[in-house]
């Protein structure tokens, strides 16, 4: 692994530049010369050891893409990172593009949502048609169901016009493609008689290529696949359904963000649910589930648990949870975990996204500079 660091190659005019409002758009993709990152400036870490694996620092970021989240394997094998700039969303969230010794801008000026005027970008995948697709989270700039699905048309490995395919969501937060059907988990989904409901969602490329779908929020919408209740402990969250994958049988898995229980769903040929179970864990209890991903070839789940600054592993075959790795409160100096949010398996290696966001009662205790991802190399 490379130890040089690259910082973000926007220029601070494109950084200030303003989003378009429109649904659709052709974003900027400028091509500039990396850059030493000058990390005389970082804060000392609050925890410098991990307790348990050993984590690398593969990218550092710069406070202009403060809270790093999903991540996509783009078909020429470099990864997609979303920027949502949540810590601090006076910065326009990106997309960029990473390898393991840089970071190059892929889309900047994505388009905003009319209303909050503000793009967030969080889990991404390309799909069938070689387009990409983000889940869009307007939850913190409003609760009135403003979170989208969109869509960056890609000719030729270039991304282009950016377009909203679905709307209504609440907090549209993880993206999985399998066959024709783009699988999408809301963690906000509530309904009438449910404040604190979750939901995955799924959809059609053909219907999607049909012109936008106006979910119906607080309904059970006919794309709901199935719903989640969350239970509210001391963090106050009431996020649920985070992550999302599926095995190698096609049976879908997503967490709980607030209470961390991880539910299965058996799924019938034509891509409907059969059944929805809560998964017994033997060995550690998880509190909090945020971005996962299964290896399909071993039937392993790697989830993020933001709550306690770890990774843990499922295996789906027994149910039994390991921890890969795992420290305290740190800044993220040198690899160590940073309120891990994604992940992706590329290979033998494990990429994590540190969205450095706390909660409360969250080990991590603040949002602060150096912004980074993190590596793992799996045995």
């Amino acid at each position: 692994m490379k130890t040089n660091f690259f910082p973000l190659l926007l220029s601070g005019a494109l950084l200030a530049a303003c989003q378009s409002n429109t649904n659709t758009e052709t974003p900027t993709t400028p091509e500039l010369p990396a850059m030493p990152v000058d990390s005389t400036t970082a804060p000392t870490a609050t925890d410098t050891i991990a307790k348990i694996g050993s984590p690398k620092l593969l990218h550092t970021l710069d406070d202009a893409h403060n809270t790093p989240d999903g991540l996509a394997l783009a078909p020429n094998g470099s990864l997609i990172l979303s920027v949502p700039n949540l810590a601090d969303n006076s910065k326009p969230a990106v997309l960029m593009e990473m390898t393991d010794s840089g970071l190059k801008p892929y889309l900047s000026n994505l388009p905003v949502e009319p209303t909050t005027k503000k793009a967030a970008p969080m889990d991404l995948a390309f799909g069938p048609d070689g387009n990409l697709y983000y889940a869009e989270n307007q939850y913190e700039n409003s609760k009135d169901f403003k979170s989208r699905l969109m869509r960056v048309r890609v000719t030729n490995g270039k991304p282009g016009a950016v377009e909203t395919v679905v709307d209504n969501f609440a907090l549209a937060n993880a993206v999985v493609w399998k066959g024709d059907k783009i699988y999408v988990t809301d963690s906000q989904w509530d309904l009438p008689d449910n404040d604190k409901g979750s939901a995955v969602l799924a959809f059609t490329l053909a219907e999607l290529n049909k012109g936008i779908v106006h979910l119906k929020p607080k309904t059970m919408d006919p794309h709901v696949l199935t719903t989640f209740t969350t239970q509210v402990n001391e963090t106050g969250v009431d996020n649920g359904a985070d992550g999302l994958d599926y095995d190698s049988k096609g049976n879908f898995y997503t967490g709980s963000f607030g209470d961390g229980t991880f539910y299965k769903m058996t799924m019938k040929p034509d891509g409907t649910l059969d059944k929805k179970e809560v998964l017994t864990l033997t060995g550690k209890k998880i509190p909090c589930i945020d971005g996962l991903i299964i290896d399909r070839k071993t039937d392993k789940a790697y989830l993020c648990n933001s709550r306690e600054n770890s990774i843990e592993v499922v295996n789906l075959k027994d149910n039994s949870v390991t921890t890969l790795a795992q420290n305290g409160d740190t800044n993220g100096t040198n690899g160590l975990l940073d309120q891990p949010a994604e992940v992706l398996l590329k290979g033998n290696r494990l990429y994590i996204s540190d969205f450095d966001k706390p909660e409360k009662n969250f080990v991590n205790k603040k949002s602060d500079a150096p912004h980074t991802m993190s590596v793992i190399d799996l045995q």
